[in-house]
């Protein structure tokens, strides 16, 4: 996937200041108060900076953490994991692969019968594409 470099200024220019927050400066929004926690419809979920898809409603659950949950991504090129060892927690931090933007994290607590894995995405940092 071709990388996107933008200024710290044109990100600015790009992104409201929630969506900044979370993808830029590596940000959380609080628990149960994203604007997909609860999406149920059919479609698809990119990247609020890039557009790059990112997850299928087909691999979204209601995990209860408060944040939109995937089971798994539409394409593992499409993301980056990386070690994040901030808060005093050792986590797995997903970035999108194109434009570097934090997600989120992921967990091994997800549907053992599917993955396994829990994708716990902000919402600020995606936008739905219905189908």
């Amino acid at each position: 996937m071709e990388k996107i470099n933008r200024t710290d200024e044109e990100w600015r220019k790009l992104l409201t200041p929630e969506q900044y927050h979370i993808l830029r400066q590596a940000g959380t929004e609080r628990p149960f108060t994203g604007e997909y926690v609860d999406t149920e419809d059919d479609g698809t979920y990119v990247c609020a900076g890039c557009k790059a898809p990112l997850f299928s409603s087909d691999t979204k659950f209601h995990s209860g953490s408060g944040w939109p949950s995937f089971w798994d991504v539409m394409d593992k090129g499409n993301v980056e994991l990386h070690e994040d060892r901030s808060y005093g927690m050792v986590r797995t931090e997903i970035n999108c692969a194109k434009c570097g933007g934090h997600l989120g994290h992921v967990f091994p607590d997800g549907p053992r019968d599917k993955t396994g894995m829990r994708f716990c995405i902000n919402s600020a940092a995606l936008e739905f594409k219905p189908e």
